[in-house]
């Protein structure tokens, strides 16, 4: 699909979806039946719930939605039922109905199993039982009034699952493959013979013999059909991704070749541009993982242990990542290396490589339970690893993309024979994961709880303060935050303006039409179809987002969409006002709960982070000496930073929309840039860590000596350790406190005992750590590049062992390539780091060097 047409015509389809679950919604409300309408007592709700479930929404996902309507309804129904018989709906009042509401609103909080959407539905349902037991007053039915609303509710759920059934079936997988539609043609076209042949039959032998030979005949389309179905869902996705993926390989293979610079430039963009595609297909495939498993729920049980394909796809795409990194660091182009020769071997992988990526998505499960086979036939890679290695710099650059392209194609470690590769991607669970696991539940089950705490705040003030303010319209306080929570963090002030503007600009359009349409009012709801439209483009932008999109059209829809509520502006103005109401509570409960600004907790997670990095660093130092379950210890601490850096990411991201008031200004830019750094070296930590584990299995096959090489690996990765927690120090010491003079002072007096004390001038340390930086890059290339020429100038025996000398030189090289780049993107964050000091402290002069390096020395 064209890239500048997908986007709008896959959320035009979703509009048109809501168009028609609305439609459903208010032909079955307005038009009806006189017994479905007199049950359906709460059109609104049937309105909010079809769009909370339809939203961007598959089939899978509908019947998600459905089942989260039943766990919802089973939630609070029953319970209902009994407080109202307890109690008596005739005591209910202000007081007694928020108690009610925040009890409840607790208790279905709290589990930590139930489903956001679930919870919300809840929230909703319970608002409208507790509320509409204050306005009827003893008229409320014990057990009539909450059928109502849990039929309420049903209809908005059925709805949903009818609009993604017709005119055809939205799956997760758009359109019917043409493989798909030929073995249905197949497996219809025999159906229809054997009904002809039944027709004509007329003894019984005759037919039973004719329902064996058709069962023959059949079973076999039956089968693929039913295999094409199971497997198809996904498929069209991770096809738009391999092609996206083998595009973006062909324009960094041609970029390497290029014959100048602007050429390569020229192809890195289109393949930068192209990736920002990729990441966002791959967010899709995991977007609906979810819905695919309830389209096939049989599948739960056939295969429980099923894996989500875009984790492999990531996998796949990372290889590709490195391969522009390579050429980023590529000082000029052609490269060194390029001649003709070379020029060739890269055009026959090229397109190895792309047929291996369409194979490996056509063979790709949705279920991605295995990897597929991607091993082919061994090329010749002499032509690039025979090379004259010098000690030029570029050379690194070059070789590591040349490592990626042999990741791509099957891996440098498939020949290491004699169990070598068992050994180094062994992987056996940790011994010790019984604390970290309680501390997991424990952390846990605190989230929840003070989830819990806050919604029934929350909801029970908003009933208590909506019913004081107009006791017949006190539903709209509670039922605008009902389905605005969420159970992690979120910009608080930018979800509540964008569900005040939202509401206030549904109302308005809802008023307007109305008055164009005074006489007309059996066409008012035909006008709420072009508004879905809208508000659906409305909920992607980045002014309004989710929360004001949903909130604009529930807005509209209780408008347009209902009757007999009274006059539409007053309506407008009193929900308006409840609204406003609510979204106070809800803001109040939130500062309550987590007072500390965004900023602020970005800065904390920002120094978690970079000593989850230096965690990482410490373990690669340790993989010189030791490898008991290193490997084991290397996926714990990469999961670990990889938790932190998502963090990261969503406090920077609530930072950037969150008010300054007093405060300075959130510097975003400083921070994103800080967040590329550390995303680029926690994938370099995946590449540097397999190259050291192939690389201490292959010189012991080659009998190559280790230990010169690895002594410079310890020190490179103890400087980065020294380095990451000094800045993590830093960020600790000063830039969480209020007074930077007061910790300069404390250092200063620290840093001239210990120096005195020591006989050596105070700026010592700085003097030869700037020294250091500035020569330590060229070292480690030089050191590296050196190794490698030794190690290519050694003889072998035979063909295997010369063929392992070529990947021992392809991954030196990679090797001094990654620790090159994780020095230089240290130095990068610290820079970014200094930036930020200054900007936090305008009025001094901040000596950033010297300042870490008298946080180091003490």
């Amino acid at each position: 699909m064209d890239s500048s047409q997908a986007p709008w015509r896959l959320r035009l389809g979703s509009a048109l979806r809501t168009v028609l679950a609305c439609s459903i919604v208010g032909c079955t409300t307005l038009y009806g039946p006189e017994s479905v309408r007199h049950t359906i007592t709460f059109p609104a709700f049937s309105y909010v719930t079809t769009i909370l479930i339809v939203s961007d929404a598959t089939l899978g996902d509908a019947l998600r939605g459905c089942w989260h309507v039943l766990c919802a309804s089973i939630q609070v129904i029953l319970p209902s039922m009994l407080i109202l018989r307890l109690i008596g709906p005739s005591r209910f009042n202000f007081g007694l109905a928020a108690v009610a509401v925040a009890l409840s609103s607790f208790l279905i909080a709290l589990p930590g199993s139930t489903h956001l959407t679930a919870k919300r539905i809840a929230f909703g349902q319970t608002v409208i039982i507790y509320v509409g037991a204050v306005i009827q007053g003893a008229k409320t039915g014990i057990i009539i009034h909450p059928i109502h609303v849990a039929a309420s509710t049903a209809l908005g759920a059925v709805a949903s699952i009818l609009a993604m059934l017709f005119p055809y079936p939205h799956l997760a997988y758009r359109e019917v493959s043409t493989e798909l539609e030929y073995e249905l043609a197949l497996f219809c076209m025999d159906l229809h013979l054997f009904c002809i042949k039944i027709y004509v039959l007329h003894t019984h032998n005759e037919i039973v013999q004719c329902l064996g030979s058709s069962f023959m005949v059949v079973h076999p389309h039956l089968l693929e059909l039913t295999r094409l179905i199971m497997d198809v869902q996904v498929r069209k996705i991770c096809r738009f991704y391999a092609e996206n993926a083998s595009n973006r390989f062909n324009l960094l293979v041609e970029a390497f070749c290029a014959k100048g610079d602007m050429a390569a430039h020229n192809l890195i963009t289109d393949a930068r541009l192209l990736s920002k595609a990729g990441a966002k297909l791959i967010g899709s495939i995991k977007d609906k993982h979810e819905g695919m498993l309830w389209e096939k729920p049989w599948l739960r049980f056939l295969k429980p242990k099923r894996s989500d394909p875009g984790e492999k796809l990531q996998e796949m795409d990372m290889p590709i990542q490195g391969m522009e990194w390579a050429l980023t660091t590529c000082t000029s182009f052609p490269v060194r290396m390029m001649d003709e020769e070379l020029v060739d071997v890269l055009q026959i992988e090229k397109k190895q490589i792309a047929l291996k990526l369409e194979q490996a998505m056509r063979s790709m499960p949705f279920d991605a339970a295995t990897t597929p086979d991607m091993k082919g036939e061994n090329t010749d890679r002499s032509p690039w690893t025979q090379k004259a290695i010098s000690t030029n710099r570029e050379d690194l650059s070059s070789f590591f993309f040349l490592y990626c392209m042999e990741l791509l194609q099957d891996g440098p470690a498939c020949i290491l024979k004699n169990g070598e590769e068992a050994k180094i991607q062994e992987s056996s669970q940790p011994k010790k994961q019984g604390k970290s696991r309680v501390k997991q539940m424990q952390s846990f089950h605190r989230e929840n709880f003070v989830f819990a705490i806050k919604c029934s705040l929350s909801l029970g003030l908003a009933v208590l303060f909506g019913l004081i303010y107009n006791k017949e319209n006190g539903y709209w306080s509670g039922l605008t935050i009902a389905i605005s929570f969420v159970t992690e963090r979120q910009a608080t002030f930018m979800v509540a303006n964008a569900r005040a503007q939202g509401t206030a600009m549904g109302s308005v359009y809802g008023i307007l039409c109305c008055f164009i349409f005074k006489k007309l009012t059996d066409l008012r709801f035909l006008l709420l179809l072009p508004w879905i439209i809208f508000t659906s483009f409305l909920r992607h932008s980045r002014m309004y987002g989710q929360a004001g999109g949903i909130a604009a059209v529930i807005g509209a829809s209780l408008i347009l969409g209902r009757k007999n509520y009274g006059t539409p502006s007053e309506f407008a103005i009193a929900r308006t006002a409840e609204a406003t109401i609510g979204l106070l509570c809800f803001v109040a409960v939130e500062i309550l709960f987590h007072p500390s600004r965004s900023a602020t907790l970005a800065k904390t997670e920002l120094s978690r982070t970079l000593r989850a990095v230096q965690d990482c660093f410490k373990v690669i130092s340790l993989h010189t000496d030791r490898k008991e379950n290193l490997m084991e210890l290397m996926r714990e601490k990469q999961k670990k930073l990889k938790y932190h850096v998502r963090e990261l990411q969503n406090f920077i991201a609530e930072a950037e929309l969150e008010p300054n008031f007093w405060f300075l200004p959130f510097h975003c830019g400083c921070y994103n840039k800080l967040l590329i750094s550390i995303c680029k070296m926690t994938d370099l930590l995946h590449f540097t860590i397999h190259l050291i584990g192939f690389l201490s299995a292959a010189s012991q096959m080659l009998g190559v000596t280790w230990e010169e090489i690895q002594e410079q690996i310890k020190n490179v990765l103890e400087h980065l350790v020294d380095k990451t927690g000094s800045l993590s120090k830093c960020l600790d010491k000063v830039l969480l406190v209020k007074s930077l003079e007061e910790i300069e002072k404390q250092l200063q007096m620290e840093s001239v005992s210990q120096d005195l004390e020591l006989g050596k001038s105070p700026n010592a340390d700085v003097s030869t750590r700037l020294g250091y930086e500035e020569t330590s890059i060229s070292e480690i290339e030089k050191s590296f590049l050196q190794y490698t020429i030794r190690v290519a100038d050694k003889t072998e025996r035979n063909e295997v062992e010369e063929m392992l000398k070529s990947q021992m030189v392809l991954c030196l090289s990679s090797l001094g390539y990654c620790l090159n780049d994780l020095k230089r993107e240290a130095t990068e964050t610290e820079k970014e780091i200094a930036e930020l000091l200054k900007w936090e402290n305008p009025t001094r002069h901040v000596n950033f060097p010297e300042l870490l390096s008298k946080l180091h020395a003490t």
